[in-house]
């Protein structure tokens, strides 16, 4: 059910968005590396990420960018020790955050969901988690 909020300021569809410092490296790592559909989006040197699911998330170019501190893209996966083997196997590097309990692969497996965070080549924060 739509809210009658939503319905009277006309709101369509939704899409999340993150800034990068190179479009080209982002591009290849979210396409070839993560396998996702990454897609040149228009002339304004914007990419159109498309999850699994279909959720779209805006990627765009910032020069002067400055990674989040915190995780701005998780990516459900059905087997989390397949996933990180072979996102270690394509040269991805997991990160160890003080506070979790983590195993050599980089898994936290403490509670739900499992998780094990990464960043792309702009430094942004993902994860992937079962």
């Amino acid at each position: 059910m739509t809210s009658p909020t939503a319905t009277r300021i006309g709101i369509a569809h939704g899409f999340s968005g993150f800034a990068v410092a190179d479009l080209d490296a982002t591009k290849k790592f979210y396409g070839e590396t993560l396998g996702l559909d990454i897609q040149e989006q228009g002339d304004m040197g914007l990419l159109s990420l498309t999850l699994p699911g279909g959720a779209e998330v805006m990627i765009y170019p910032k020069p002067d960018h400055v990674p989040a501190v915190f995780t701005i893209l998780n990516l459900a996966v059905e087997n989390i020790d397949v996933a990180v083997d072979e996102l270690t196997a394509r040269g991805v590097v997991f990160l160890r955050y003080d506070g979790f309990e983590q195993d050599d692969k980089g898994i936290a497996r403490g509670g739900d969901p499992q998780i094990a965070w990464f960043t792309d080549p702009a430094g942004n924060i993902l994860a992937v988690l079962k």
